[in-house]
């Protein structure tokens, strides 16, 4: 198995693992803090990743490159440098970012968004900015190493340690009020990447090759060559995110405005942001560690195609990546449109808010693609292309959000919508500018034959959910119905070559039956 593919199945089995656990702690935060608090919590967390890309300065996949290449020549000082300079400018960004974090907050709160008590939840997960600055650098050191576990373990045990602490602080603060509730739910997300930040960190000291401190400052001063080399992908590439990032802090900002401009108020807008973004969305983003696994592992392997100059091995990777991308995330579209009612019930203890999966779903597949895509592009030195990119889909989101979420017929159904658009039009654009690099060949007749095969597997989930009855219990019923209908969708895939026997070795629990 190449390093590609063995580095992307560590990440698939971690991100696997982490999502359970992701949504344990949402479920959990759900309970806690209702669909008010979770909307608070939701509001002020845009504004903490806004400045994470900053400090960040888009170096993350600017070391994984970098990396990359030098370790593919063997070059050890290079790598020193690369990581001297990446920890330097990290460390001295988010010493200037965080305490400004910190007193712009109440700016922030009373005068752009229409609800105060954001300002507790903002203040609470600030201190989190120099730990995630570390733990970008040495996560970008280890995937262009294309070695996957350190990285996939420390999201694991950031994942358990959140799980049992947020139930704790969110428990104990919730008496004072559910902003406190949700400040503290921030907190125990601190704690969390700080003992996952003393793993990779531990991992790190025990498997490098050289020592970082030694004339550490000898090596900063004479690092402008690995300076330029890594700001010439990471500017482009913070641009990308930083569009994003901008686009996310705008948009819990143009939506509690523009509700309010529909006559919908503060408390209610609030409310019915947490439903869509920390409700809905999470369901949708179900595979996304999918397409995060795959896009991780993708920056390094196609540098390295690219560097060799094989061109048919950039295909082959990003091909590969599609694939995975499609049939998974047309499972979770399946389970997700036909389930969206009982699914949300079940987790969150009403159905408030499928709407939103309902609208959105059959849109998200092009969302699992967006990722594999951004990181080809990255890859392949076109980050300008895809922040450019990136900049028109976050313009348009945001207007359609406007225009819609501010008539009273559309409402906050109006922000969902926008955000599709966004989906749509990026992963589009993105599609066209890499054929503009690359040979792709469009498969036509797999894409036919997928759409045939989720089709029937809708139609088949939807009947057995309706017309037979496992269980008295609502929550057994729906699991029978959701496996019952995912194992036919594996069988139709197998059955149309979609998915091979091959694909199956891929995966390390199967391979011992295969």
């Amino acid at each position: 198995m190449s390093r590609f593919l063995k580095g992307t199945m560590i990440l698939l089995a971690a991100g696997l693992f982490t999502r359970v656990l992701g949504f344990i702690n949402r479920i959990v935060i759900a309970r806690f803090l209702g669909e008010e608090g979770v909307g608070l919590y939701m509001m002020a967390f845009p504004t903490l990743m806004l400045v994470i890309s900053i400090t960040q300065l888009g170096l993350p996949v600017a070391i994984s490159k970098c990396v990359a290449e030098a370790d593919a020549i063997g070059d050890r000082q290079k790598i020193k440098k690369i990581l001297v300079v990446s920890l330097t400018i990290t460390i001295s960004l988010s010493l200037i970012f965080t305490p400004g974090l910190i007193l712009l907050a109440p700016y922030l709160t009373q005068v752009l968004f229409t609800d105060s008590r954001i300002y507790y939840p903002l203040v609470a997960i600030t201190p989190i900015i120099p730990i995630v600055a570390v733990s970008a650098v040495l996560r970008g050191y280890f995937q262009g190493k294309q070695n996957m576990k350190p990285f996939a373990i420390s999201q694991m045990i950031e994942q358990v340690v959140r799980i049992f602490l947020i139930a704790v602080f969110a428990n104990a603060f919730l008496p004072f009020g559910v902003e406190y509730a949700a400040a503290g739910v921030m907190f125990a997300s601190i704690l969390g990447e700080l003992i996952s930040l003393l793993y990779m960190f531990t991992m790190f000291k025990l498997k490098k090759k050289f020592r970082v401190r030694r004339n550490f400052f000898h090596v900063v001063k004479s690092g402008r060559d690995a300076l330029n080399e890594l700001m010439s992908v990471a500017l482009p590439s913070l641009g990308s995110r930083l569009i994003g990032n901008v686009s996310w802090f705008l948009e819990p900002i143009i939506v509690a405005n523009s509700l309010a401009i529909a006559g919908i108020t503060t408390s209610i807008a609030t409310k019915q942001y947490g439903l869509l973004t920390g409700f809905a969305m999470p369901l949708m983003m179900l595979p996304s560690f999918v397409t995060s696994s795959l896009s991780t592992a993708l920056v390094p392997a196609i540098s390295e195609a690219n560097t060799k100059r094989n061109s048919e091995l950039v295909e082959h990777r990003l091909q590969q990546a599609l694939r995975f991308s499609l049939l998974a995330g047309g499972l979770s579209v399946i389970i997700l449109y036909v389930f969206a009612d009982p699914l949300m019930k079940a987790m969150y203890g009403n159905s408030n808010g499928s709407q939103f999966i309902k609208i959105m779903a059959p849109f998200f597949l092009l969302q699992y693609y967006q990722g594999p895509l951004q990181a080809t592009l990255q890859a392949l030195d076109m980050a300008r292309a895809a922040m450019i990119n990136s900049l028109i889909g976050a313009i348009v989101k945001l207007a359609v959000i406007f225009i819609l979420a501010s008539r009273p017929e559309f409402g906050i159904n109006g922000a969902a919508l926008g955000i599709v658009t966004s989906i749509v039009l990026v992963t589009l654009l993105h599609f066209a500018t890499i054929l503009k690099k690359i040979s792709f060949t469009i498969y036509v007749l797999e894409y036919v034959k997928f759409s045939i095969v989720t089709i029937l597997a809708c139609v088949f989930g939807y009947w057995i959910y309706h017309h037979i009855s496992f269980h008295e219990l609502a929550i057994i019923h729906l699991l029978i119905c959701i496996i019952l209908t995912s194992i036919l969708y594996v069988l139709l895939l197998l059955g149309t070559k979609l998915l091979t026997k091959s694909d199956l070795r891929l995966i390390p629990i199967i391979n011992k039956f295969i």
